[in-house]
Parts: structure tokens; C-alpha cells; sequence
């Protein structure tokens, strides 16, 4: 075995210290990314790739150990400044198959993240057909430590979103006799995506924890199929982050002799000390540079939006105008008008959706009467929009090309009554752009939201490309159509929604301003999602179900609208028909969040009774700003079999342990919450008297009194 002092013979490419990582040129030109001091076995090749004729040195479910990437030598590397992002470009070379791999690596100075993405060039003289290719690959990890170990993962579905699991790394990646058998076991922990719809299954986000707080958390930014796989490898932990691939997303690509393919692209983020809240600072600070700027990041309008547990998909003028004109008293700043406003169609509008075109009989006299009412009442209009889905019976099923839709074996995708448009195609493109023209440019819609509602598949097929080429084709055209619309209309706000959070990925949310979170229609429901959300998305785009009604109580009031105040209010509900107690407490809630919505975007998340189980009773999520912090806390009834249906629980806030705090409840006033503080061990003691209740509390510290225990 070759050590890692034998290995720094060679030079270091690259480095950063925060990460505690770097890449280092070894025995042969191999390049590797770990931790310093580790052994040179620990460490994985800086870039994995299989391609057809070309596997894995050692077979099984890994997708490491690559020929290909064993043979990558070391051609050379440079660094430039972007902005506030630093690239170093480390360029390998494989003898045999010609194949020349650049791998990106960015970040910024001071920083805890990293990302990185690879592009491909065939500088050989026959084709290469690839089958999978890493983003991001590094070992090393825990090196001797993997007892300690924990890993975390998300699953995600349809009304029940970032759910967190954990589980000690040896629960999921066994001990083996590496010395008795000669060889690493063949397994590994994997996620992985199916379908376009990327969070279907699981968040394309885990992490790796030590018991003395260091974390390492990382993401893959991809709508369009991503892999990852942690497991042991000489008795340290790996890494190894991919988009698509053959093996689970039907995706090959043929490297034709000058050719290129890129990568998706994958972050890593981490802390030495602080553990999983920590590494998702680092996290949260990544995403917020590498999005598109936007100034709704930092407005935060109140949205109302007349679908969930409302209107439900049937508008009509009747029926918005009185609402339009309650969510407007009682504070909010964009009206969306959701699912229905074009269904004309006596059989009913879900599979004859496509032209986008106002329904007559819905808005007598045209659409233009309710969102000149919005814009009277002071607030922003705005419109639901599925782009990618043409119904079956639309007229546009026939008038498109069928090379401007998804396709496999010659065959037209339907899916839900639906078909899907491939944006790569020019009449398709055409088709959208003139209908987002005649919306935001001729009505004057400032916001958009784009729901997506089927999953077609592994992708489709243009001429000899495999099923999941298509599909990264169409997404990296739907990306550049999304940032085109915006070059255009730069202050259009849009919404990401796919059937509330199953598209939540940093491809996507690059882009948009805002992420659907759920589709959750019962409150109690919510608290689990609203405050596992910002592991996902940052909290200013984290959209958040509230949907008060005439007939909930006060205290269920209050507990929807407190949720939704962990990141961005989407307001429902039949606000015209509240008597004035209740909708009063609607408009104090709103007038809430105005004073402290200015302090979400340069807060960072942190959960201090740890990321919620779906069935926990208290639930806490917490923003740690640069003047404050600001806690909500749900108290549910008790699941059965659970004993913690206790009116206080005690939060430990060990960062703000010695400080005085001066706890205050926000909102509400009807919860007869308290709070009191204990200095010394870092704890605040909150009381909700009854269940299914929530509080909103900011607290301010200050530093001790010499000498005095507060």
C-alpha cells in the first residue's frame, strides 16, 4: 500500500482547508480527493467512468473502481478567479481510449462547499460509448473511525416530503474480512432517481456525520436521473455522486472522435465541528450563490394562491373576486390563480390542456376582469401553468410535430392522458414561448406557476440517442428555455412545482424563485415537511402551505399560518367567509412575518430537536440570523403508543449556551405559549398548553454579565 506521505511526492492541484480535502497527483499521475494524510488506497480516482469494452476492475453494484478512471493520468490544471468563485480545472488524460476528463472544481475562499462537474472530450480516434460518469468522487473519509459513522438520507413522495432517516454506517455498510478475502465487498449504499420526477423517490441530498461533529453533505443538481453511492473502501468511507446513468435511468452516449459531454453538475458541503446543522449552513450559503439572482429573494412577497383545500382547480369570476379582495385585506401581495382557468371543455380539462387559452364560460367578459381586480387591489397576478404536458385530446396533440414530443420506439408517450413536449425542439419551444408571451406579455401575469404533474419515464428517444439521453437533452433545453423567459421578463417571479415537491432539485431551483414543498392537505400533516424543508431548498424559496378556514379553530389557525412562516407563506383559504376574530388573527399573522421576512435571507437553518420523524409530536426549526434568532415550535397530539404528549419540552440551543436570551412570542397570541431560558446549560424551556398548537418566538442574546450566571 502506498502511503500518503509517499503519495505527496507528486504535487497537491488543489486544496481547501474548511473541506479538510484535497486533490492530489500520485504514483503513475493518477489524481485522488480526500483528506490529507490517508492512505493512498482510501482514496478514489478523481474521476470514475465505464464505458462499453471498458468496465470495473472489480464487478458489483459499485460504480467505482472504474478502468477507465484507473488509467486517467495527470495532463495539468490552472485556476482562475469567477466572481466570487475560485475554478481549478485538473485535466487528465486516458492512453488507451484517448479520453481527456476535465474536472471543475469551485468554490469560495473561507467557504465549507464545494462543486464540481466533469466534462468529457474524445480525443481518440473511435467512438466511446459511456454508460456512467462521475460528478464528483473522494475517499478517505473516517479513515479507522467507521463504528462512530452515521449516515443520513432522505426519502421524499407525494404529500409526504423530506422525510430524514439515519442509521449507523455499519447498520448499512457491513464489516467484511478485507485480510481474509483480499478484496473489497461489491456493495454499497445507494439512492437514486427514477423518471423525471427527481424527488419522486428520495431528496438527491445526503449526508455523513462523525460523532465528534464533522459532516460531510452533498447534493446532485439534476432533473434528469442522478446516482449516489457511499460505502468502505480500505477501511475508510467514500463518496461518489453521478447523474444519469445506464444501469438505473436507460442512459448511454455515444462519444464520437471531437465530441464532448458534460456532467451534471454536484456539491459537497461540510463542517469540522457542529455536526448535520453546520454542514447544511455550508449548504444553504452554496445554493444562495449559485442561483440565478433574483430580487424576490429578497421581497418575499405574501402569495395567496386560491387552489389547496379552496377553489381545488375550479375558478370562476364569481368566485375570486370576493376572495381576491379578503387576501388583499388581510395582507397579501401576489394572487395566483391556480388549475382551471382554462377549461372550456366539457369533458373536463386534464387531458385537454395544451393552448392555455382563458375559459369563456369561467370568466364571462374575459380573464382580464379578475387580474385587473387583482392589480386594483394592490397585489401581483399570477397564473398556473403545466408547460411540458399537452393533453391527448388538445388540438395541439395533432397540430405539433411528433418529433416535438417524447417518443420511445417510435411510439408517442402517454402518460395520465398526457404527452410530454421535448424542448429541444423548435416547435415546441415556439409553442411555449408564445404562450408565456401572451400571459406575461400582453396580460401582464408578473408570476408563474409551473406544476408538473406526470412522470413519463426513463426519457425518450431522438433517432439511435438512448431513452435517458433524451431526457438530460429536454432538461438542459427546459433549463435554457426557463433562464430565456427570465432574460426577458426579468421581475417575472416563478414558481417550481411538480405535484407539490417531486422536481425539488438545484437544477431546477437554480432558476426558479421559488419551490412548491407540498401537496399536504391536512395541517397537522404540514409541520414535518415546513420544517425539514430547508434541508432541500433554501428558506426563502421554500414554499409552505397555509390555508386557514371559517370553520378551524383559532388555535388551527394559528398553527397553519405559524408553519408557513418557516420560509415563504402561500395563502389559501376561504378568507371572505371568516368571521372578524378569525380573520383578524389571519392578518396578524401576516403582519408578523412582514416585520421579520427581511432576516430569512441571510438566516441559516438549524433543527434543535433534530430533523423531524414524520409522527413526532414536537417538532422545532430554527434561523439563526446576525441580530437574532427566530424558533417555531409545533406541539401535535400524541401518535399512539407515544409518551410525550407533555405541554413543555426543553430545546437545547447550545450555541447560545452562557448568553442572555431574551425569549418573545411572535405569534400567536392565542396559543398561551411561554418560554423561559437557562444560561448555563444552553436550554429554553417552551410551553404549549394544549396540542396541535405552534409559536413563533425570536430570540435575542446578548453576552453575560462578568462574573453573573444568567
Amino acid at each position: 500500500m502506498t502511503s500518503a506521505a509517499e503519495a505527496a511526492e507528486g504535487p497537491v492541484l488543489w486544496s481547501q482547508e474548511v473541506l479538510g480535502l484535497r486533490a492530489v497527483a500520485g504514483p503513475g499521475g493518477s489524481v485522488r480527493l480526500g483528506p490529507p494524510g490517508q492512505d493512498w488506497d482510501t482514496l478514489l480516482p478523481l474521476v470514475e467512468v465505464t464505458a462499453t469494452g471498458h468496465g470495473r476492475t472489480w464487478s458489483g453494484e459499485r460504480f467505482i473502481d472504474t478502468a477507465i478512471g484507473e488509467r486517467l493520468a495527470y495532463r495539468g490544471h490552472e485556476t482562475v478567479q469567477d466572481g466570487e468563485w475560485r475554478c481549478t480545472t485538473i485535466a487528465l488524460a486516458d492512453p488507451v481510449t484517448g479520453l481527456l476528463a476535465e474536472v471543475a472544481l469551485r468554490t469560495c475562499p473561507g467557504a465549507g462547499f464545494l462543486r464540481s462537474r466533469v466534462r468529457l472530450v474524445n480525443e481518440g480516434g473511435v467512438p466511446l460509448l459511456l454508460e456512467s460518469v462521475s460528478s464528483l468522487a473522494l475517499g478517505g473519509l473516517a479513515d479507522g473511525a467507521l463504528g462512530g459513522l452515521t449516515l443520513h438520507w432522505a426519502d421524499n413522495d407525494w404529500l409526504a416530503e423530506c422525510r430524514w432517516r439515519r442509521s449507523p454506517f455499519r447498520d448499512q455498510v457491513v464489516r467484511l474480512s478485507r485480510s481474509a478475502h483480499g478484496h473489497e465487498g461489491r456493495g454499497c449504499f445507494e439512492r437514486f432517481s427514477q423518471g423525471s420526477w427527481s424527488t419522486g423517490r428520495h431528496l438527491p441530498v445526503a449526508a455523513l456525520t462523525e460523532q465528534a461533529g464533522r459532516a460531510w453533505l452533498w447534493q446532485i443538481e439534476s432533473s434528469a436521473g442522478w446516482r449516489y453511492e457511499t460505502g468502505e473502501r480500505e477501511g475508510a468511507a467514500y463518496v461518489a455522486l453521478f447523474g444519469p446513468d445506464d444501469a438505473h435511468h436507460q442512459w448511454r452516449r455515444t462519444l464520437a472522435p471531437g465530441e464532448e459531454f458534460s456532467t451534471v453538475p454536484a456539491t459537497l458541503a461540510g463542517a469540522r465541528t457542529g455536526g448535520l446543522d453546520a454542514a447544511f449552513g455550508q449548504l444553504t450559503d452554496c445554493r444562495r450563490r449559485m442561483r440565478r439572482g433574483h430580487p424576490d429573494h429578497t421581497a418575499l412577497p405574501v402569495i395567496y394562491n386560491d387552489y389547496m383545500n379552496t377553489l381545488m382547480g375550479d375558478p370562476t369570476t364569481g368566485k375570486l373576486l370576493p376572495l381576491i379582495e379578503a387576501a388583499a385585506t388581510a395582507g397579501a401581495e401576489v394572487f395566483v390563480v391556480d388549475a382551471g382557468w382554462y377549461d372550456d371543455d366539457a369533458e373536463g380539462w386534464w387531458d385537454a390542456v395544451g393552448a392555455w387559452e382563458p375559459s369563456g364560460r369561467r370568466f364571462p367578459g374575459g380573464i382580464g376582469r379578475v387580474l385587473n381586480a387583482v392589480r386594483e387591489h394592490g397585489m401581483t397576478p399570477g397564473l398556473w401553468l403545466e408547460p411540458e404536458v399537452v393533453g391527448v385530446r388538445s388540438p395541439l396533440a395533432r397540430t405539433l410535430p411528433p418529433e416535438a414530443f417524447f417518443r420511445r420506439g417510435g411510439v408517442r408517450v402517454t402518460e395520465h392522458g398526457r404527452h410530454h413536449l421535448d424542448l429541444r425542439h423548435p416547435a415546441a419551444r415556439a409553442h411555449l414561448d408564445r404562450v408565456v408571451d401572451r400571459i406575461v406579455g400582453e396580460w401582464g401575469v408578473g408570476y408563474l406557476k409551473l406544476d408538473y404533474n406526470i412522470n413519463p419515464g426513463p426519457g425518450t428517444e431522438n433517432g439511435e440517442e438512448s431513452t435517458g439521453a433524451g431526457l438530460l437533452g429536454h432538461h438542459r433545453a427546459h433549463l435554457d428555455w426557463l433562464n430565456a423567459v427570465l432574460d426577458r421578463y426579468p421581475r417575472l417571479v416563478l414558481e417550481n412545482c411538480g405535484s407539490g415537491g417531486l422536481r425539488m432539485d438545484y437544477a431546477q431551483l437554480a432558476v426558479a424563485q421559488l419551490q412548491s414543498t407540498s401537496d399536504q392537505q391536512d395541517p397537522l400533516r404540514c409541520p414535518p415537511i415546513a420544517a425539514s424543508a430547508a434541508t432541500a431548498v433554501t428558506p426563502e424559496q421554500a414554499a409552505v402551505w397555509a390555508y386557514p378556514q371559517p370553520h378551524f379553530t383559532p388555535d388551527l389557525i394559528a398553527f397553519t399560518l405559524t408553519g408557513a412562516m418557516t420560509g415563504r407563506i402561500h395563502l389559501s383559504g376561504f378568507l371572505d367567509r371568516m368571521d372578524p376574530d378569525r380573520f383578524d388573527l389571519v392578518r396578524a399573522g401576516l403582519s408578523v412575518y412582514k416585520e421579520l421576512r427581511h432576516r430569512i435571507p441571510d438566516s441559516l437553518p438549524y433543527w434543535p430537536l433534530g430533523l423531524p420523524g414524520w409522527e413526532d409530536s414536537w417538532i422545532a426549526f430554527g434561523r439563526r440570523g446576525t441580530d437574532a434568532d427566530w424558533l417555531t415550535l409545533w406541539r401535535r397530539a400524541a401518535a399512539p403508543g407515544d409518551d410525550a404528549g407533555d405541554s413543555t419540552r426543553t430545546v437545547p440551543l447550545d450555541h447560545l449556551r452562557g448568553a442572555r436570551v431574551t425569549p418573545t412570542v411572535l405569534y400567536p397570541a392565542t396559543a398561551d405559549a411561554s418560554a423561559a431560558w437557562d444560561a448555563a446549560h444552553g436550554r429554553l424551556t417552551v410551553s404549549l398548553p394544549r396540542p396541535d398548537t405552534a409559536v413563533l418566538l425570536r430570540l435575542d442574546a446578548r453576552a453575560p454579565h462578568p462574573g453573573r450566571e444568567d
